[in-house]
């Protein structure tokens, strides 16, 4: 029987919860929660491998944290502590897990998440919530609006950098064609539709763009027809690691993938997906991927790193994979929550005459009424962000969300080792300059 007198939730005040500042991290450990059985089942060393980034990224978010809690940075008199939540993809789950975060600790400031399409549904979030949004790995070139997305700052490079990079590199070899093959979501079809935009301003003719369907893990129409039809020969692959594997799967076993077509993929892949057989065609593959800046000997801060990679060893030294192993997206990550604890620390510590608290939170039950009132101070510091990261130069503006130095890529191409096949970096690029040998 309902309520005759129902209190609005509104208006219902959440229970007491822990006064220890938070700062909140959505990670993404796999895609897709439930993987074509073609995929990785069968390889179950390929599932791991793909499984690294999130280890990784989530070690490094922890480092950050503990980090500044051995450095004894307080906010009013406390240690920050965290609060992270696993996602697989679904934005409406990402989305749960976050209200359920808020409802339950005072959150200031959320770090991710991984990928694009959740971090369009997150930031909005969090604007409404007051609450800053640093992603360490979500690409979209939409979200570099910052009208639209006034509360989200990304330390890895945008998609509109990587389609520059890319035209200069099609530039310097005189390419004058392309198909684009991407899966169609915020991630695949907002770089998709900024790499035809450039190339088609600079001549350079995209002669098909194939979309993969991530809900269905297979390509709308026939990968084949498409590109044995086409007058290029270059297919610009844009699509995350799992459906990457997938993708060239089909291509190889339809003799797509070799001396008669030059693939650019921008997500690494494992090698120990495929049979072996295949390992021929794809020698010579390129991978484009942002990286750090100790990969292009640019400045990095190596005693933060150095500080974060002991307490990694410290607290999980089991998944430690040793300093030239760790994935360029934990370090991104760091910088993330980095960049967002020393906003608040010195959100703080401008008000330290001031006998109230430097933060305070309006929290109701229901987690859209809830409320982070220092935001528009915070905001206001981390616009102006400025740091030697672990993972190179960190710099916010007010603006627009990308940041504005540090942003590099190396062109990897596919070669024959005695241990297999290995990703060898032939070529580097610093924004805005151009691509040069290493």
């Amino acid at each position: 029987m309902p309520n005759p007198n129902p209190i609005p939730q509104s208006q219902t005040k959440s229970k007491s919860k822990s006064q220890i500042p938070n700062i909140g991290t959505n990670l993404t450990p796999t895609p897709n929660p439930n993987p074509n059985p073609k995929d990785l089942v069968t390889n179950p060393k390929s599932l791991q491998d793909l499984l690294h980034p999130y280890i990784h990224a989530r070690a490094m978010f922890k480092s950050a944290v503990l980090l500044s809690n051995q450095y004894n940075i307080t906010i009013d008199g406390k240690l920050i502590g965290w609060k992270d939540r696993l996602t697989n993809g679904d934005v409406i789950e990402v989305l749960s897990d976050t209200c359920l975060s808020v409802s339950q600790s005072n959150i200031v400031g959320i770090v991710g998440p991984e990928l694009s399409r959740e971090t369009v549904v997150i930031s909005s979030f969090g604007k409404k919530l007051g609450l800053p949004v640093i992603s360490y790995a979500a690409t979209d070139p939409d979200l570099a609006d910052v009208t639209t997305y006034p509360n989200l700052y990304r330390t890895v490079p945008s998609d509109n950098t990587a389609a520059s990079a890319l035209l200069k590199l099609f530039n310097r070899f005189n390419w004058k064609s392309c198909l684009i093959i991407y899966q169609n979501d915020a991630f695949g079809s907002g770089a998709a539709k900024t790499i035809n935009d450039v190339f088609n301003v600079s001549g350079i003719r995209v002669a098909q763009m194939i979309i993969y369907d991530i809900a269905k893990n297979s390509i709308r129409g026939d990968m084949r027809t498409y590109l044995v039809n086409s007058p290029s020969r270059i297919v610009i692959l844009w699509a995350e690691s799992i459906y990457t594997s997938l993708i060239l799967k089909d291509a190889l076993d339809s003799n797509l993938v070799g001396p008669f077509f030059t693939w650019i993929i921008n997500s690494k892949i494992s090698f120990n997906s495929f049979d072996k057989k295949y390992h021929q065609n794809l020698i010579g593959m390129l991978l484009i991927e942002p990286v750090i800046g100790s990969v292009v000997n640019a400045p990095y801060n190596i005693e933060l790193l150095h500080a974060a990679y002991n307490i990694w060893q410290k607290y999980e030294n089991e998944t430690y994979p040793g300093s030239t192993n760790v994935d360029y997206y934990a370090l991104f990550a760091f910088d993330a929550t980095w960049a967002l604890i020393k906003s608040l620390e010195k959100l703080c510590s401008s008000k330290i005459n001031n006998s109230s608290s430097c933060l305070s939170f309006h929290s109701f039950s229901f987690c859209f009424d809830s409320r982070f009132n220092q935001y528009d101070s915070l905001l206001s510091i981390l616009a102006r962000t400025n740091f030697l990261g672990v993972s190179g130069s960190i710099e916010f503006s007010e603006n627009v969300t990308d940041q504005i130095s540090g942003s590099y890529y190396s062109l990897k191409n596919v070669q024959p080792s005695v241990d297999g096949l290995n990703f060898v970096s032939v070529l580097e690029y610093f924004d805005p300059g151009n691509w040069r040998v290493p």
